[in-house]
C-alpha cells in the first residue's frame, strides 16, 4: 500500500515536488486546499504523513502553521529545503499585455513584486494555491488571466510559460517541514536538529538566560519566532531550531530548559537537510 502524504495544494505544487522528493514516485497524494485541512486529515489518522511549508528565504516564516502544530500535538519528523522557481503562465497563445489579471498564493505574488511592478495594468489577486490557480485557468478556459505557478504546473494543466523565473531573488528556497501525529524515533546517532516551544517569564533577561544554556550546551541557535500567546495578553512563546554535533549535549540542554521555561514542548527531532 503506498503511503498516504498530505500537501497542502495540488498536483503541480511545490508541496507535490518536495513530496516526490522526500518521498519517492510511489506515494498516494491527498490535496488540501489549507493548512488547516492538512492538519485536520493528519489528527484523524486518514494520512501517514503531511508536509508543510514553513519559512521562505524571502518572505520569512508563515507564522500561522507554528501554532497549527503546536496546538494540534503534531510532530516534526523531517524537514527539507526546495529552490523555488516562480513562473506566470496564461492559456496557449495569451501575451503579456493581454493579461488583465494575475492570480497566485500570497507568497508567490510577494515573491514576484518587482517584476509584476513593472505591469501597472495587472491586477494581483491572492488565491490559495499556485498550482490550483493553474488548474482552473485551464479548466474554465480563463481568457485574460495568468497563474504564478511551478513549471510543472504548465506541463500538467498545458498552459503557456509567458515569463519564467519571475521571482525577486533568483536565489530563493522555502523550507518545508514533514509531519506525522506521532513521532518517528530516528537512532540518536542520526538525530542532529531538533525544534522546541517555550516560554519565558518576564523577568530581565529571562531569554538570555534561556539562550545562554543552549550555548554552553554546544547547540546552534539556527531559527528563534516569537509568537503572542493567545490566552494570555502580552506574553509570548518562543519557537526555536536547534542543530548540535553530539545528541547527549542536546539531551542535557532539553532537560534543563524543561526545568528553566515554561511549557516547554519538543516538537520533534529529526535530521538537518542539507541546503539546496
Amino acid at each position: 500500500m503506498d503511503l498516504k502524504v498530505a500537501i497542502q495544494g495540488i498536483k503541480g505544487s511545490n508541496h507535490h515536488q518536495v513530496a516526490k522528493e522526500y518521498f519517492g514516485e510511489n506515494i498516494a497524494l491527498v490535496e488540501c486546499l489549507s493548512f488547516d485541512s492538512m492538519i485536520e486529515h493528519l489528527c484523524q489518522g486518514t494520512v501517514d504523513k503531511g508536509i508543510m511549508a514553513i519559512e521562505n528565504s524571502i518572505a520569512g516564516s508563515i507564522i500561522p502553521n507554528y501554532n497549527l502544530v503546536y496546538h494540534n500535538n503534531i510532530h516534526i519528523i523531517g524537514e527539507h529545503y526546495l529552490s523555488i522557481h516562480h513562473n506566470l503562465m496564461a492559456l496557449k497563445g495569451t501575451t503579456i499585455e493581454e493579461v488583465e489579471e494575475v492570480r497566485s498564493h500570497p507568497m508567490a505574488l510577494l515573491q514576484c513584486k518587482a517584476f509584476l511592478k513593472q505591469y501597472p495594468h495587472i491586477k494581483l489577486v491572492e488565491d490559495v494555491d499556485t498550482a490550483e490557480t493553474a488548474k482552473r485557468i485551464k479548466e474554465g478556459q480563463l481568457t485574460n488571466i495568468a497563474a504564478i505557478a511551478p513549471k510543472v504546473a504548465a506541463d500538467l494543466y498545458n498552459l503557456d510559460i509567458i515569463a519564467p523565473e519571475i521571482q525577486t531573488i533568483k536565489n530563493n528556497a522555502t523550507r518545508f517541514i514533514i509531519l506525522k501525529k506521532k513521532n518517528k524515533v530516528l537512532p540518536k546517532e542520526e538525530i542532529n536538529k531538533a525544534s522546541l516551544r517555550f516560554i519565558t517569564d518576564h523577568k530581565r533577561g529571562s531569554l538570555a538566560t534561556v539562550l545562554n544554556v543552549m550555548s554552553d550546551c554546544n547547540l546552534n541557535l539556527t531559527k528563534i519566532q516569537s509568537l503572542p500567546v493567545i490566552e494570555t495578553p502580552w506574553k509570548y512563546a518562543f519557537f526555536v531550531d536547534v542543530t548540535f554535533d553530539d545528541y547527549g549535549h542536546f539531551a542535557k540542554a532539553k532537560s534543563l530548559l524543561d526545568i528553566m521555561s515554561e511549557d516547554f514542548r519538543l516538537l520533534g527531532e529529526y535530521k538537518n537537510a542539507l541546503l539546496p
